[in-house]
């Protein structure tokens, strides 16, 4: 007889990376920074046209913590979106190098419009409509998960202590905008994009959105190792020809890293479902490095500015609430097929169907997506699914007001944007059954997490 209680292979494998990594940490804190290229190839789709040139590599890029929980991996990538399937086997498989588990790694897109999609269930069925490689690559997504997961098995063998902890915020001057613009009947009358050059859009003001730029920096000694940057604002400038880049933010972090040598910048996108550089951005090229400059001005206000304290393994505490988010009324298995099925329609149009099948599946049958938050000292991190709305990340703040709340966005793609319940009912594309996956009390749902998460803190 078999014994009921035998490892598998790759529990085993977990455990003994994650015994290994325990014994290199001896009860300090310590952080493997990681920087990988994952550009795509000439030809290989990207958001909205195969890769015509490639401008700037792409990256994906983080922090593996280790402390005396189990390991924490934090991974931002230069990508549209990662979403279903595909944000679950990023998080595995970098949890199987790292020796911990999936609910321990957040991974988010920084949505820039010139970087490939993921999601390997809506490929697959794609390739069975004939459609393989036009929107998206499964191969390359692998191999971007492979290549960055043998970067942390390699960066495990040399981890840093962490001594400090820097806290940082600095005000964004001129980037970004609320997208929507409401009438006098409370309702969306005009919808402020990425880019415009209608005088009402540039004129109106800058509406809800949230200025701050906060930074999370992790020191030893006197030796900056990693600093985490957190804004919310869609980050494009100009896009949608196939030209590969990590625009005006990864400009910036660039930068940033240029500034301090031996120090990596990550950069991670807040709430920024409706918000973008659209009073700002004229969507001219010449535009691309003004908003990238007022970005690295705030990067580098927030790293001079910030506030040190000492820090040690017993600082960290990592909070997981797995939530199932409510379906969206609209979806339509049938319809949603019949589409992907339909050789009338475009490819674009398909692919889209095929996206949304994938989400109703998995939502309607109860599955649940990992919101996350790390507590460091006095700072909390929440990493949350979807084009979330700044609302989220205004209430967060609200909720713990003695904290620096930092908040990703843009974690698992699949249920597209995820707005306030009042949105519903105002109209404007992001509410819309193109955009949304969710139904309008999601954010009921979303609320009562964040502030669990929020309250979980060990002084609470």
């Amino acid at each position: 007889m078999q014994c009921r209680h035998r490892i598998s292979s790759t529990s085993l494998l977990i455990l003994i990376v994650s015994l290994s990594v325990r014994s290199l940490i001896a009860g300090d804190l310590q952080i493997v920074p990681f920087n990988q290229d994952v550009t795509p190839e000439l030809g290989q789709p990207v958001a909205y046209a195969p890769a015509r040139k490639i401008v700037t590599p792409l990256y994906a890029r983080g922090v593996v913590l280790l402390s005396d929980e189990a390991p924490v991996i934090l991974c931002a990538v230069d990508a549209i979106g990662i979403g279903n399937e595909g944000y679950d086997t990023w998080r595995k498989k970098l949890a199987e190098a790292a020796g911990t588990t999936p609910e321990r790694v957040a991974v988010h897109s920084l949505h820039q419009h010139d970087a490939p999609r993921i999601d390997f269930a809506t490929g697959r069925i794609l390739e069975n409509e004939g459609l393989g490689g036009l929107k998206y690559d499964n191969a390359y997504g692998l191999q971007c998960i492979q290549k960055v997961a043998s970067a942390i098995r390699k960066g495990l063998k040399q981890p840093q202590r962490v001594t400090h902890l820097g806290i940082g915020k600095a005000k964004v001057n001129k980037v970004a905008s609320n997208r929507r613009l409401l009438g006098d009947d409370g309702k969306v009358r005009l919808m402020r994009w990425s880019k415009s050059k209608a005088s009402e859009a540039i004129n109106a003001p800058e509406g809800v959105i949230d200025p701050y730029l906060r930074s999370i920096c992790f020191w030893n000694g006197e030796k900056p190792i990693a600093v985490l940057n957190y804004y919310a604002t869609h980050p494009q400038s100009y896009y949608g020809q196939g030209d590969v880049n990590y625009e005006f933010v990864g400009m910036a972090r660039e930068s940033r890293n240029q500034a301090l040598p031996g120090t990596l910048n990550v950069y991670f996108n807040g709430a920024a479902g409706n918000i973008a550089a659209g009073k700002y951005n004229n969507g001219e090229p010449e535009m691309r490095p003004v908003l990238a400059q007022r970005i690295e001005k705030a990067m580098q206000q927030a790293f001079e500015s910030q506030q040190k304290v000492a820090v040690n393994s017993e600082d960290l505490h990592w909070k997981t609430e797995m939530t199932a988010l409510p379906v969206a009324a609209h979806l339509d298995p049938e319809q949603l097929k019949s589409i992907v099925e339909d050789t009338s329609k475009t490819p674009r149009e398909r692919a889209s169907a095929a996206f949304n099948l994938v989400w109703y599946q998995r939502a309607s049958q109860g599955h649940q997506i990992p919101i996350t938050c790390l507590h460091l000292k006095s700072a909390s991190i929440l990493h949350l699914p979807g084009e979330l709305f700044i609302e989220y990340q205004l209430k967060a703040q609200e909720l713990a007001p003695g904290r620096t709340v930092c908040l990703a966005a843009y974690g698992d793609y699949g249920p597209g944007y995820i707005c306030t319940e009042i949105a519903y009912s105002q109209g404007g594309y992001e509410s819309s059954p193109r955009a949304s996956q969710v139904a309008p009390h999601v954010e009921a749902v979303l609320n009562t997490v964040i502030e669990k998460l929020l309250k979980s803190t060990p002084e609470q």
